[in-house]
Order: C-alpha cells, then structure tokens, then sequence
C-alpha cells in the first residue's frame, strides 16, 4: 500500500531544508509506522535530492513524525530552479512511498 492510504502530510521550507510532517489517520497506525517509516527509508526514498541526511522526530502524544531533510531544496527555495522541490511537493511525493 503506498503511505498516503494511511497517512496525510504538513509541510514547510527554511533555508535549504525541507521539513514533512506524517499524520496517520487512525491512531493505530501510528505504531506500525513508528516500526516501517524509518529516517533512512526516508533519506533513500529522497536520495537524489536529499544531500544532508534526515532526521525523525516522533511526536507520541500526538501520533506524528517529523522528518527534517537536510540540504533537499538545492540551496533554498527562493535560490532554487526546481520549483517543484518546495516543500508541500516533497510532501505529496512521501506520501506515494511504498510502505
């Protein structure tokens, strides 16, 4: 099943970084994607864009992630040509992940 069957997305840009909030929809699924939706399934699912690395935070009291891609906008949003590298696009593009 791919991500966004369970799950919905927030997100942001500052700088050269790209920031994806992971809601899941039901609070169960929280805790098997907590399991599969790791940093690093993450950084390779962006890996030709996501120089830096990413972090995961996990936000358990309200059964969300956060990922910080490092370096993922091609030295910043307002420097980029790629438009299509923002933030809400990184977003919609996590959410056709495989899970």
């Amino acid at each position: 099943m791919k991500l966004k069957e369970i799950a919905h997305t927030r997100t942001g840009d500052k700088g050269n970084m790209s920031n994806i909030a992971v809601i899941p929809y039901e609070e169960r699924d929280y805790h098997i994607l907590k399991e599969i939706l790791t940093a690093e399934k993450v950084e390779e699912f962006f890996s030709e864009i996501c120089f830096g690395g990413v972090k995961r935070y996990e936000l358990d009291n309200i059964y969300a992630f956060n990922f910080v891609l490092e370096e993922s906008l091609g030295g910043g949003v307002t420097r980029s040509l790629a438009i299509d590298k923002h933030g809400k696009s990184l977003g919609m593009a996590l959410l056709e992940m495989e899970i």
